[in-house]
């Protein structure tokens, strides 16, 4: 089992920068895939980018390409998502989420996919 928490999320200026993050405990984030996901109201849930267990790969969202990079800290046991230049369309409620099935070099963007979730953290981005 793993249990997963967001935090970092707040209020910032549209091209501004946040850093989340997600710790995780019961399981290193070594020998799992980490995504991450965001909702806006009356939107779906919508991948934003991952990792995979390896760390050799990672792969983003074309809303995001360019401006958001998944890192993760094995020693901390925490994955990060760095946001630079923040839109107001980034404004959501941002999870991390725990893939323990894929293999070591795959990082896959179906919500289905993922088996464990944190609670959430609320970015939002004013302009």
């Amino acid at each position: 089992q793993v249990q997963l928490v967001e935090s970092g999320g707040g209020l910032v200026q549209a091209g501004g920068s946040l850093r989340l993050s997600c710790a995780a405990s019961g399981r290193t984030v070594s020998t799992y895939a980490m995504g991450w996901f965001r909702q806006a109201p009356g939107k779906e849930r919508e991948f934003v980018g991952g990792i995979s267990w390896s760390g050799r790969t990672t792969r983003y969202s074309d809303s995001v390409k360019g401006r958001f990079t998944i890192s993760r800290d094995i020693a901390k046991n925490t994955v990060y998502l760095q946001m630079n230049s923040l839109k107001p369309q980034d404004t959501a409620l941002y999870y991390c989420a725990a893939d323990i099935t894929s293999f070591s070099n795959t990082v896959v963007s179906a919500t289905s996919t993922y088996d464990y979730w944190g609670q959430g953290t609320q970015v939002t981005v004013s302009s």
